[in-house]
């Protein structure tokens, strides 16, 4: 990002930043987004914002180990040209320029006109970096430190304790106390090593007990260099050798187990829901069924329940009661017609975009209370970072080379402290969580990030690569005489659905086996499937002969189906078994539904419908819902869905950030440009000072620019009353409104000419 040609000497940071084409300083906004919030009105207030604490620490935090020992070495000598500036910092001329050219274009450093110089706040922030706190310190004021050619002879004369004294405490950071020591004191009067140092100010009080080392002091303890050792040394990744064949199987494989969990999931959750906590999240019981459901563990299952919502295919809707549930959004139904390399991409995009962090899910909040999946304040605003830099690391690896067992790990952390010295200290565990959610999602898989993956990360589509790694979706399965199903590779997902509706998942694996039950039959019965459908359904996916057992087990079901006929009293049972009756009645599990027999084919009951349906089934019986025309009622339950929240993928996102930053630029230009017009004129007049106008004056003046073809700055009274300056080309002055290009708006407005205080003329 940096531009390596030395500018000249410039004023102020404003008049340097005015003097950037607007490529730079969009690309300044966007490394800096708060500079752009609101809109600055000119470059004077971009400048100031840029100089504020808490945006100074934001930047801060985006420069690698060497870009902050650069920026220390700017604060330790400058303003200093270029070559002294690189002569100080250890470390390759050629990295260090481009560190130091990166340092000015995130506007924290400028060049004055005797050389380059870093931001008022910049030295007091560099202090704030524990991992790196061997370079300066805070700098004293100058006038309390020693000057740079002083500084050799007052350490010629220190005696043997206070050298070392003094060289402990640059080795510790450049700062200490003072403990029992005067701070101010002569060199005759001093009595100890500490004392002596004060005395010659080389350790230099910045208030209460606290002592710093200045500046030029290190340089000359250090052979003037800022460090004693290199500061561009990257350090290496632990690595092993690994085929990359087997890397993308493996890889692959967790993929496809993770769309297909997502799809059982949320397929499930489109009948039966699970409700929603009042603070929004998902409830522990929920998510420990929702793992026992996937056969996953309940780590596993918050990830694939945090990457459902973050892909937008999960959300909370209302249900009968008012009370909110988790369901399927519309756009669910839509992405699990694509193809699995498709609707994986979607989910891992998703992950790698997301600030929720599901590693959370289960541990403790500041108040001591159990985080859940969902919830909304489960964010990190690192841990986006933390998954790109970790993946982009991978990515980087020659090939056939993967992060070693037991030192890969710690030796990636090593590299990524390099790159953000200045993050949290939870980055540790966050790149950790980073390659182990990598790897459950199938983007990484025995410490190398899989071909498809590394394409992701790059922003190509990885689909091509991953189909023909991921196996052939299946049209059959194997239908057995136990009464089981057995699918020979992943089934396309319509079969898939409807045979999930007529049997029961018995396993998962590279062969899914389905067990076919009176239960799972009567399921098929209860959406409207009849005896036939169901034949012609099994004889159409088996490569095998139906086995005469299943097609007992479908007839006799169809049979029992709909014997005995279920209607409202609270509810009423009618068959014309009276058998079939008497048998419910007189069971010893019937008592607590209140079956009271009124007829010899008629029971009534006080227990309500959808109660006694399922307990009913309970005991046996396969009863049907009688409407009231005397029709059976076959009604698969509804799919619920929320609405999908709207896409915002990451190009969408890039785009409108781009767009933004460059409104911003525009608006600030244009505003620097109105703020330099005003000067003195007479009023009336194009060049005319501010001064008020009558309605005939403001369109003499307009006409006179339109004709002209010149820009005017004008002082606009909006209808709220609010005067603001308005830099605008005008286009035409018709009917009382002025049409004219606004420079701050960047788009053509209209303005009401009687609301014009003054017009003034903008000189080229």
């Amino acid at each position: 990002m940096g531009t390596p040609t030395e500018a000249p000497g410039h004023r102020s940071l404003a008049d340097q930043l005015r003097g950037w084409d607007d490529e730079r300083l969009t690309r300044l906004l966007l490394a800096r987004p708060d500079l752009a919030t609101p809109a600055p009105h000119d470059f004077g207030q971009l400048a100031s914002r840029a100089t504020v604490r808490v945006s100074l620490l934001r930047a801060l935090d985006l420069l690698d180990r060497l870009e902050l020992h650069v920026l220390d070495a700017v604060a330790v000598v400058g303003p200093a040209t270029r070559e002294e500036v690189l002569a100080v910092v250890h470390a390759d001329e050629a990295a260090a320029g481009a560190a130091l050219d990166r340092v000015v274009d995130l506007a924290l450093a400028w060049w004055t006109p005797t050389g380059v110089r870093a931001l008022s706040g910049v030295a007091e922030g560099l202090a704030l970096a524990p991992t790196w706190a061997a370079v300066s310190g805070l700098l004293p004021p100058a006038a309390e430190a020693p000057a740079a050619d002083e500084v050799p002879a007052l350490l010629a004369q220190l005696s043997a304790p206070a050298r070392a004294l003094l060289d402990h405490v640059e080795g510790s950071g450049g700062q200490a106390t003072s403990g029992a020591s005067r701070l101010r004191v002569t060199t005759e009067e001093a009595a100890t090593p500490a004392e002596e140092l004060l005395a010659r100010r080389l350790l230099v009080s910045r208030g209460g007990s606290a002592v710093v080392l200045p500046g030029q002091v290190g340089l000359a303890l250090r052979g003037a260099r800022t460090t004693r050792d290199p500061v561009d040394t990257v350090p290496p990744l632990a690595t092993a050798e690994r085929s990359p064949a087997l890397v993308d199987r493996t890889a692959a494989g967790a993929a496809f187990e993770t769309v297909r969990r997502v799809e059982l999931l949320l397929d499930h959750w489109g009948t039966d829901p699970a409700p929603a906590l009042r603070s929004g999240g998902l409830g522990v019981r929920d998510l420990k069924a929702t793992a026992r459901l996937l056969h996953v563990d309940e780590p596993t299952a918050a990830l694939l329940v945090e990457v459902a919502g973050a892909a937008g295919l999960l959300a909370q809707r209302a249900g009968g009661d008012g009370n909110a549930l988790w369901v399927p959004t519309d756009a669910f139904d839509a992405w699990s017609t694509q193809v699995t390399a498709t609707r994986w991409a979607a989910l891992a995009r998703a992950w790698l975009t997301t600030p929720r962090a599901p590693a959370l899910v289960g541990s403790r909040d500041e108040a001591d209370k159990p985080r859940n999946a969902l919830a909304p304040g489960l964010t990190s605003r690192t841990v986006t970072e933390s998954r790109a830099m970790a993946l982009a690391a991978l990515h980087g690896l020659e090939d056939g080379t993967v992060l070693a067992a037991g030192t890969g790990v710690p030796s990636l952390v090593s590299r990524v402290r390099w790159l953000r010295p200045r993050r949290p200290a939870a980055r540790e565990q966050e790149l950790a969580d980073a390659l182990t959610e990598a790897a459950s999602l199938g983007l990484v898989a025995l410490g190398g990030l899989a071909s498809y993956a590394a394409l992701l990360v790059a922003g190509e589509d990885p689909g091509p690569v991953l189909d023909d790694l991921l196996p052939e979706p299946v049209d059959h399965v194997l239908v057995q005489a136990d009464l089981t199903a057995v699918a020979p590779g992943p089934l396309e997902s319509s079969l898939a659905r409807r045979l999930q509706l007529l049997a029961d998942v018995e396993s998962r694996g590279g062969a899914t086996t389905y067990r076919f039950t009176p239960a799972s039959v009567r399921r098929a019965l209860d959406v409207g499937w009849s005896a036939a459908e169901v034949h012609e359904f099994l004889g159409t996916i088996s490569r095998t002969p139906v086995p005469q057992p299943l097609t007992y087990l479908v007839d006799d079901t169809v049979r029992t189906y709909g014997t005995v006929r279920l209607g409202h009293a609270e509810a009423f049972l009618r068959s014309d078994d009276e058998a079939a009756l008497t048998t419910l009645v007189h069971h010893p599990k019937a008592g607590a539904l209140g079956l009271r027999r009124i007829a010899p084919t008629v029971v009534v009951s006080d227990t309500p419908l959808d109660v006694l349906l399922p307990r009913l089934r309970e005991l046996g019986a396969a009863p049907v819902v009688e409407a009231a025309d005397g029709t059976v009622q076959v009604t698969r339950p509804d799919l619920l869905r929320a609405r999908a929240p709207r896409e915002r993928t990451t190009a969408v996102r890039s785009a409108r950030q781009g767009a933004a930053a460059g409104a911003v630029v525009s608006a600030v230009r244009s505003g620097d440009r109105a703020g330099r017009v005003r000067t003195g004129g007479d009023a009336g007049s194009v060049g005319a000072a501010p001064a008020s106008l009558t309605p005939s004056g403001a369109l003499t003046a307009l006409r006179e620019a339109v004709e002209a073809g010149e820009a005017v700055l004008i002082t606009y009274v909006d209808n709220q009353g609010t005067r603001s300056d308005r830099l605008v080309d005008p286009r035409s002055v018709e009917g009382g409104s002025l049409v004219a290009y606004d420079h701050r708006a960047d788009d053509v407005r209209s303005f009401a000419v009687h609301r014009i205080h003054s017009v003034q003329a903008v000189p080229d």
